[in-house]
């Protein structure tokens, strides 16, 4: 039987045994009270998937990196990519004080990651067009870490991941993307 509160009754027409005594504040029969099953809820009323609140030591990596993006574009815009007014497409890192690249030294040949200072310091400099040319590849790292900057300090700031859902699956599509357009762009570097 159900009854307005949504609850089902069962009723049992069973006395109490003979001999035994049979008291007046007992019901005449026992009555059971049983919930209705639960109903699955229709698809527009399930909740949605919860964004978990970043560790303080996972903000704090994230702030670190950051910086050090930032320093190295600072670095970057302190590198004078021009020399005697043309354009230098390699070894902008030689004003650091670093070596020359051991692989381009030894092959005659530049290696996959030559240019890349040159392309971070001609873009710091916005001259986008000559940084393609010194390594496209180090302009497409430009760009994300130039988007990844403000991204971390704002995730970092509200404690939760911004757009994306898994830092790690994106990580590792980024470095796939980056390394198969870098090792693409040595092909040609090699084959022109």
């Amino acid at each position: 039987v159900d009854n307005s509160l949504g609850m089902q009754t069962a009723v049992s027409h069973s006395r109490p045994p003979a001999g035994k005594p049979h008291l007046d504040l007992q019901a005449e029969s026992p009555m059971a009270m049983v919930p209705l099953p639960l109903r699955t809820p229709p698809a527009s009323e399930v909740p949605l998937r919860a964004i978990p609140i970043l560790k303080p030591w996972v903000r704090l990596v994230l702030v670190l990196i950051a910086l050090g993006i930032i320093a190295v574009f600072a670095v970057a815009a302190w590198l004078n990519p021009y020399q005697n007014g043309q354009v230098w497409l390699m070894e902008t890192h030689r004003q650091l004080g670093l070596p020359e690249c051991n692989f381009k030294r030894i092959t005659g040949r530049p290696c996959p990651s030559c240019g890349m200072t040159s392309s971070f310091a001609l873009l710091m400099h916005g001259d986008l067009v000559n940084s393609l040319r010194a390594n496209a590849a180090g302009t497409l790292l430009a760009f994300f870490c130039l988007a990844y900057v403000p991204w971390a300090l704002l995730c970092a700031l509200l404690g939760r991941k911004l757009l994306i859902l898994s830092m790690e699956r994106v990580l590792l599509r980024m470095v796939v993307v980056f390394l198969v357009f870098m090792l693409a762009r040595w092909a040609i570097v090699l084959l022109v």
